[in-house]
């Protein structure tokens, strides 16, 4: 399946290629690298990471934690439930 379209801002961008490509079934997403979204880095969760961890290794500090839940909003509905193998948006963050 194909689907193409254009989204309102880079956010709005990262966040439909994170809920298609988090979803049952899909095993990739393409997307063209336009200078909206260059900057995106994205963190692949893996068994024992938290949202902590993850904003300590891409932020530089652990309680930078609500902004990659906050960036990651409808798709996570708690910051403590993540789960490998799901892709995270990291606002601002470093690869």
């Amino acid at each position: 399946m194909i689907v193409s379209g254009k989204a309102v801002d880079a956010a709005t961008k990262e966040k439909i290629i994170l809920a298609v490509g988090n979803t049952n079934g899909v095993a990739s997403v393409e997307t063209a690298q336009d200078e909206d979204t260059q900057e995106a880095v994205f963190h692949t969760v893996v068994k024992g990471d938290t949202l902590s961890a993850i904003a300590k290794k891409t932020l530089g500090n652990a309680n930078r934690y609500m902004e990659i839940f906050e960036a990651n909003k409808p798709m996570l509905s708690h910051p403590d439930k993540i789960y490998p193998g799901q892709t995270l948006r990291i606002p601002g963050g470093k690869a």
